[in-house]
C-alpha cells in the first residue's frame, strides 16, 4: 500500500505554487548519518555521480568531505533512485542531511511512491525524520518520514 495517495498531496507537488526545487533533510544529522546515506546509496545500487565544482570524483568517506575548509565549492551528490529522478545532496553542514529533488519528475502516483520510498530508506537507515519543505519556506515541512510510523505522511493541510 502506498504512504500517501496522489490525489491528497498533488497540490504539493505542483511547481507552480510551491517552487519546484523543495528542500529536504534530515535535522539533527552527524557524520555517521551522513556515512549511512553514502554506504546506502552504494548498497542500493543507485546511479550517483559526485562532484566538487566541476571536477567528478569517486565519492569519498563523509568525514572527508565534511571536514573540508570553509573556502572551499560545497559539493554535491547526484543519487539517481530511479530512471529520470534525480535527489541532489549538498554537504553544507554535518548537522543536517540536505537534498533537493524537483518535483517536475515526481508527477503520478508511480513516482510519488518513488520519492516515498526513498525518504523512507533513507529515515530508516539514520532513525531520523526526513522533512519536506516547500522552495525557499524552510521549517514548514508538508510531508515526511516519520520513524515510529514507519512511513511518510502528510505534515501540512493544502492549500486553500
Amino acid at each position: 500500500m502506498a504512504d500517501l495517495l496522489w490525489s491528497d498531496v498533488k497540490c504539493f507537488f505542483d511547481p507552480d505554487l510551491l517552487g519546484s526545487l523543495p528542500d529536504v533533510r534530515v535535522p539533527g544529522a552527524s557524520v555517521e548519518d551522513w556515512q549511512a546515506v553514502l554506504d546506502l546509496v552504494v548498497e542500493k545500487g543507485w546511479k550517483c555521480r559526485y562532484s566538487e565544482g566541476e571536477r567528478v570524483l569517486a565519492v569519498p568517506r563523509a568525514e572527508a568531505v565534511l571536514s573540508r575548509p570553509a573556502d572551499t565549492e560545497c559539493p554535491a551528490l547526484r543519487v539517481w533512485p530511479a530512471a529520470d529522478v534525480l535527489a541532489i545532496f549538498r554537504f553544507h553542514a554535518v548537522d543536517e542531511l540536505d537534498f533537493d529533488v524537483d518535483l517536475r519528475e515526481l508527477q503520478g502516483q508511480d513516482r510519488l511512491d518513488v520519492s516515498c520510498d526513498f525518504l523512507g530508506e533513507i529515515g530508516r537507515r539514520v532513525g531520523k525524520r526526513v522533512l519536506m519543505d516547500p522552495e525557499g519556506d524552510r521549517g514548514h515541512p508538508v510531508l515526511g518520514f516519520d520513524v515510529e510510523a514507519d512511513r511518510v505522511v502528510l505534515l501540512a493541510d493544502p492549500p486553500a
